[in-house]
């Protein structure tokens, strides 16, 4: 690390740099991964360049509003920091480990809990973020099916089209028609989503206690959430069964997370294209066919 940058950290966090030792963990795209141990122990930064800073802010937001109404358990926001040209992320550093049975059926039930007490009055959210490194439009909606078409399939398959690899005209439409014919009627409470609900963005502290981290929040239909758990695995059928025994799910949630599930497939094709792209035309295939 080089040394420059671990004096402007300490000073940003009013330490005494020969107090502080930063130590890189790794990196995605343009943002890299710290372990600071300092004379108040260690803590988890993440650093990029200020004009690549969006995800930072988007990730500091969503924790503290995960943090709210305290059902799960998430790495605590401690400082979101701008000082020589780069942003830094500050949170608790915790040591995690993968999810026993135990541990994915208590974020199951927490989960349902947190789904059912953090709501809103519409869908959505009062600013955009990220899922990874595709931007999300959170508009706020009143109707789901309108979010969901515009905002997050919708979006995505026009994306595609500008990066040249669309699918035929009229795709968004199709498979909206093919919502409507069976959830015509379904008008979720709109919860508070972790939005990228996957198996790399929770673990559990060494007491079993299981934490999520890593969020693209907005408010949406609660399905989401387990959709995505359930498209890349990682939770096991305990997770599922904690989840519907604290908070039931209502009839057709099966053909809906597939809806659900593309969205993620197609975020995949515009990321790392090949195989997503193929699975994303073989789902969009089988729902409106």
């Amino acid at each position: 690390m080089r040394t420059e940058q671990t004096e402007t950290l300490a000073r940003a966090l009013g330490l005494p740099a020969n107090a502080v030792r930063l130590r890189p963990l790794g990196g995605a795209g343009a943002t890299s991964t710290f372990r600071l141990d300092g004379p108040d122990g260690a803590r988890f930064v993440k650093g990029a360049r200020r004009e690549f800073d969006d995800p930072l802010v988007s990730e500091a937001d969503g924790l503290q509003r995960l943090a709210e109404p305290a059902c799960l358990r998430i790495p605590r926001f401690h400082d979101l920091l701008e000082t020589g040209g780069e942003t830094w992320l500050v949170l608790e550093w915790l040591d995690l480990r993968p999810l026993t049975t135990a541990a994915a059926r208590s974020l199951g039930r927490t989960l349902a809990e947190h789904h059912r007490s953090a709501v809103a009055e519409r869908h959505g959210l009062e600013r955009d973020n990220r899922i990874g490194a595709t931007p999300q439009v959170n508009t706020p909606t009143e109707d789901w099916t309108e979010f969901l078409f515009r905002h997050r399939i919708g979006a995505l398959i026009e994306r595609l089209a500008e990066a040249g690899t669309g699918f035929d005209p009229g795709t968004t439409d199709r498979l909206r028609e093919a919502w409507q014919r069976d959830f015509a009627d379904h008008r979720p409470v709109p919860s508070l989503l972790h939005g990228d609900l996957w198996g790399g963005n929770a673990g559990m502290l060494a007491d079993g206690t299981p934490v999520v981290f890593d969020p693209a929040v907005h408010h949406g239909d609660r399905e989401c959430d387990l959709a995505m758990a359930a498209l890349f695995g990682g939770f096991g059928a305990a997770f599922f069964q904690a989840y519907d025994a604290t908070w039931p799910l209502e009839p057709g949630w099966q053909r809906r997370r597939a809806f659900y599930q593309l969205y993620h497939v197609l975020n995949h094709a515009l990321l790392f294209g090949g195989a997503y792209l193929d699975d994303a035309r073989r789902r969009i295939a089988a729902l409106t066919g």
